[in-house]
């Protein structure tokens, strides 16, 4: 809840006024009364009672003092991070990333789910940055342009599905875009978390040309490396040892890490990913440069508007003599 303050309080001091005013100067001395005698039968034979008067004044003069003392409205405070920092999160959406070999709570899963859990409690901790989404396949897509909203982010992230965008991977094109976003932004700092499982087989953009683009944007890039790799899986009674990240190509996203100044990571399950998080927000830790102010509004209209309003009172029981 706001509250209300009164800033210039001093102004309160001026409430006694009229009181010293009535006993410091003299009385008017009193005139003889004058007797008509043929007056009208109906004419009041007294002065007009002025209580009500004094009780309007006393109302008016009290209002125009606290307007005086300028009453001020102030909000809940509001904090805002004035040097944030802009982070894409680059998304690979391919077709491999359906594969169901991510250990978690003892159940394998697929590699969207782990993504979807782990990156959306990642966004959550991101307090103060602006934070966006690219998605990529055959095709990199913007998703969510970067923002403090990052609860619509999260939200973003939850509602894609699988080859929603194809099944290749383009991974240039998604560092690319990632990238053209960063062109126009005045954050002092710039980060790409770019997550894949697969090997560049799609866009017009080699991953490591547009790896060296971004850093000429400074850029920092972090790789996440997703897939079990070798795991015993049981079909018809028979347990063989498959690699389920034989398309996963380590080497590439190495590189685009160490070309920028980031770190490659490889999960090859649920905590592994959720740890990876971990490590990138002690890495890039959130600044703790903050800006509070409380919104405000002037209210001293609403005790001259009750003036105003008892003074017309004022002059209409003037003029009726009541």
């Amino acid at each position: 809840m706001g509250n209300i303050e009164l800033v210039w309080w001093w102004m309160l001091l001026l409430l006694p006024l009229p009181i010293l005013v009535y006993w410091l100067i003299p009385s008017a001395k009193q005139q003889s009364p004058i007797y008509l005698p043929y007056l009208p039968e109906s004419a009041p034979q007294t002065a007009p009672k002025n209580g009500l008067a004094k009780i309007l004044a006393t109302i008016i003069w009290v209002a125009v003092v606290i307007a005086a003392a300028r009453p001020v409205w102030y909000g809940e405070p509001v904090t805002s991070h004035p040097k944030h920092r802009d982070m894409m999160l680059v998304v690979d959406l391919s077709g491999s990333m359906a594969q169901e070999d991510m250990l978690y709570q003892g159940d394998y899963i697929d590699r969207l789910s782990t993504v979807k859990r782990v990156v959306g409690d990642f966004i959550d901790q991101r307090e103060g940055d602006r934070v966006g989404l690219v998605l990529f396949a055959d095709h990199a897509y913007l998703q969510t342009p970067v923002t403090l909203d990052r609860k619509t982010v999260k939200n973003q992230l939850n509602q894609t599905v699988l080859e929603l965008v194809g099944s290749k991977t383009a991974i240039g094109e998604g560092i690319g875009l990632a990238t053209k976003i960063f062109v126009d932004s005045d954050a002092p700092q710039r980060v790409m978390i770019l997550l894949s499982d697969g090997t560049n087989n799609a866009g017009v953009l080699d991953p490591v040309t547009a790896a060296k683009i971004a850093k000429k944007y400074n850029t920092t890039i972090y790789t996440v490396g997703v897939g079990a790799g070798e795991m015993e899986v049981s079909k018809f009674f028979i347990t063989r040892t498959v690699n389920t990240a034989k398309d996963l190509d380590e080497k590439t996203l190495t590189e685009i890490a160490n070309l920028t100044g980031g770190q490659y990571f490889r999960a090859r399950n649920s905590q592994d990913l959720a740890d990876i998080y971990q490590t990138i927000n002690k890495l890039e830790p959130i600044s703790q440069a903050t800006k509070t102010w409380r919104p405000q509004q002037e209210w001293f209209h609403y005790p001259l508007g009750v003036a105003l309003i008892v003074a017309f009172l004022l002059i209409a029981l003037r003029r009726n003599h009541v």
